[in-house]
């Protein structure tokens, strides 16, 4: 659907993804981030920095979301993160899908797994309708 390539090419498109290189592919209330696991995301433990758990798992789950509104961004209104398992190194893989969703919020799930297919991680986000609209000027095209 053009709805979830332009999301794609939006997600791309920001400069915050220039450092961590990731891929989307998004699909009908679902979505799949996959990043490189570089030792420069290492925290002083020498393995992946939670900050890197938090925006894979919140990207699948704000993209998932955000394939089922196509006229505004949504907003990450609050988000519950587990870590259940170190990653040293490899590729990870958050998946997400739309649980729950009303006229005022969406509810989408993501779970976070190493290259191993081992499950290190889990998120649950709840997002909300902005008024930014989704244009051409916002990388949405």
């Amino acid at each position: 659907m053009e709805h979830y390539r332009k999301l794609e090419r939006m997600y791309d498109a920001a400069p915050i993804n220039d450092y961590f290189q990731p891929r989307l592919h998004i699909g009908a209330g679902e979505a799949e981030i996959r990043i490189d696991v570089r030792k420069d995301f290492y925290h002083a433990a020498n393995a992946m920095h939670g900050s890197v758990y938090f925006k894979a798992l919140d990207d699948a789950t704000f993209f998932a979301a955000n394939s089922l509104v196509d006229d505004v961004f949504v907003l990450t209104a609050s988000f519950q993160i587990d870590f259940l398992r170190p990653v040293f190194s490899g590729e990870i893989r958050a998946v997400a899908k739309v649980t729950a969703q009303d006229e005022r919020r969406i509810t989408a799930t993501g779970e976070l797994f190493d290259e191993a297919g081992n499950l290190v991680g889990r998120g649950e986000g709840r997002f909300a309708r902005s008024k930014l609209q989704l244009t051409a000027e916002v990388g949405y095209q």
